[in-house]
């Protein structure tokens, strides 16, 4: 076991919020470890798949104005790297026109003067083919979102960090944390030391945590991401300049239904109900709540009507979110989940002297809200 690495701080977890973490504080000359518990890249946490959505519609203006920054940041990592990690699609926000949640998207646009369109039963289908809008829904469109290359931009900000200086270790185990005026990290490969330790470890962050003596109220959720197959290959396509959308809620649902187009897997588009079942991180697979395929096939058999209700592909996600907000919405709860707001977010869940952290500060801190 090696020993005696010395660094100005070391970031536990090597997803998105975890690499732009470091990324940033490599940016800013400190001396950065960035550990990861699994061989990268992998698909056991929150980071992983092809594409995110990302956006200014929100119902909450904070994220609305914290989105400027996001957006200026994702240009200057596309500018570092050479690399292309966003296309703009639109986001079409649908739900019932005289709800509280459309109307907070709706006027939160308008708001905020965010390029938008407002489309009505009359003019919806020559804008917005072979979806159904529903009697008594509004729609808006937010010009700006579009789709992230979330694989794509992982690997790019891992890359980046590395030329700066930063030091990735994967495939290590976080085993104990100890306080003091230099953190000790032990792994299960190494022993290493730091000024200050960064947790973005998502699921993960309260068993880290318990080796502070400190404790989040976390919980953690599965998310199935379902695709569906086009029965005629490119109706939904990111080619033909389908946007993605958010449902806000439906006679099947109240909470969100949101879908990105057909992209990854080509002739599949990706829908998914906003909420999930808890479940443990390491028994992530063993979770096998399906009540949420039903809703989504009756959803896309009335809206969709150039999709298959099947579904073609499965996959799992997990979601880290307030223990209170598990019967609530996911928008304003999750830890870690949102891709798209990640470049300006970054949070020290202890310094080196972890007792001068009241629990008031961490308590702000998880506050950080794929789709």
């Amino acid at each position: 076991m090696s020993t005696n690495w010395e660094y100005d701080c070391i970031v536990i977890g090597a997803g998105v919020q975890g690499s732009f973490t470091a990324y940033q504080l490599a940016e800013k000359k400190q001396k950065t470890l960035l550990l990861e518990q699994f061989i990268l890249p992998h698909t056991r946490g929150s980071s992983h798949g092809q594409t995110r959505i990302i956006r200014k519609a929100y119902e909450q203006g904070f994220y609305t104005h914290m989105m400027e920054e996001s957006y200026e940041l994702w240009a200057q990592l596309e500018r570092e790297a050479g690399v292309k990690l966003y296309r703009q699609t639109g986001l079409l926000v649908m739900g019932p026109e005289d709800s509280q949640s459309y109307q907070l998207y709706k006027n939160n646009l308008q708001k905020n003067k965010v390029p938008m369109a407002i489309l009505n039963r009359d003019n919806f289908s020559q804008h917005i083919p072979n979806v159904n809008l529903a009697v008594g829904d509004g729609a808006v469109v937010d010009i700006t979102a579009g789709v992230l290359y979330a694989d794509r931009a992982l690997k790019t900000v891992q890359g980046q960090f590395e030329k700066m200086g930063g030091v990735i270790r994967d495939n290590e185990k976080v085993t104990d944390i100890k306080s003091g005026p230099v953190v000790t990290v032990s792994t299960s490969a190494g022993v290493y030391r730091a000024k200050s330790v960064v947790i973005t470890a998502g699921p993960w962050a309260n068993r880290l945590l318990a080796h502070t003596g400190l404790q989040l109220p976390l919980k953690v959720v599965k998310m199935n991401v379902y695709y569906w197959k086009e029965k005629v290959p490119g109706t939904y396509d990111v080619k033909q300049r389908f946007p993605c959308f958010l449902l806000t809620e439906c006679e099947e649902t109240k909470y969100h239904i949101y879908g990105l187009p057909s992209n990854e897997y080509p002739g599949l588009m990706k829908i998914c109900y906003h909420i999930g079942g808890e479940t443990d991180p390491d028994e992530r697979d063993k979770q096998t709540d399906w009540s949420d395929m039903d809703i989504l096939q009756r959803i896309i058999a009335r809206c969709f009507p150039g999709l298959v209700p099947e579904p073609a592909v499965v996959e799992s996600c997990m979601y880290t979110v307030m223990a209170s907000s598990l019967d609530q919405s996911l928008e304003s709860s999750c830890v870690n989940s949102s891709w798209e707001k990640c470049p300006p977010m970054t949070f020290h869940l202890f310094e080196s002297d972890a007792s001068r952290i009241r629990p008031n500060q961490l308590y702000r801190a998880e506050y950080s809200g794929n789709q």
